[in-house]
């Protein structure tokens, strides 16, 4: 495992595209900041462009760099939550990349709960993307497997970890308006989001 991760590194520092286990479900890598290799995620998924692409990071202290106006709540929901299946939808920090958005001016923040992307991020020194592996509208891939069915040769490597987990995409939750809005309900629960709000989100 750790060969490929350092493959994966170095794949990734020069502007490639990983596939690799998560807590949830297999997820699509490419350094953030590298905008071309954002691009080729897009291209690989066949995901249209104005929508924005989730980044992982490896560990909650990151969010203010890359979100800026983070509200209270966000720090409670994270605190419970991360590393986990949580993904947080933020406005994005001046660094994070419009092509990484979709143009848009709001950022999907994760910190996922495995050693994999962990390291990646890690070794990298830079957060990554986290979309799931697939083809844009079809399931989410648990295994290496059925990333390769899937991409085929549209990634550069596969990280082989195993069977996922959760089974379940993280749990999406905007918190830039004036009440948070579960935007997809997985890995956790939306009774343990409201638990945490102590109001029911809308």
């Amino acid at each position: 495992m750790e060969g490929q991760i350092g493959r994966a590194i170095d794949i990734l520092r020069n502007g490639g595209i990983v596939a690799f286990p998560t807590d949830t479900v297999y997820g699509l890598g490419a350094k953030a900041s590298d905008e071309e290799a954002v691009i080729r995620v897009y291209e690989a998924k066949g995901r249209p462009r104005h929508l924005a692409l989730p980044l992982l990071l490896s560990h909650i202290s990151q969010i203010e760099s890359f979100a800026r106006d983070v509200p209270p709540v966000a720090w409670h929901l994270a605190e419970r939550f991360l590393p986990g299946g949580l993904t947080m939808v933020l406005y994005k920090a001046p660094s994070v990349s419009g092509v990484v958005t979709g143009g848009g001016e709001k950022v999907a923040l994760r910190v996922p709960h495995h050693p994999v992307p962990i390291a990646l991020i890690q070794g990298l020194g830079a957060p990554i993307t986290g979309t799931s592996a697939n083809l844009t509208g079809s399931p989410s891939p648990l295994t290496a497997a059925e990333v390769h069915e899937q991409m085929g040769d549209r990634v550069d490597l596969v990280i082989d970890g195993g069977r996922c987990p959760g089974g379940l995409d993280s749990t999406v939750v905007d918190l830039t308006g004036e009440a948070p809005r579960i935007l997809r309900e997985g890995a956790i629960p939306r009774q343990e989001i409201e638990g945490i709000l102590g109001v029911k989100p809308y």
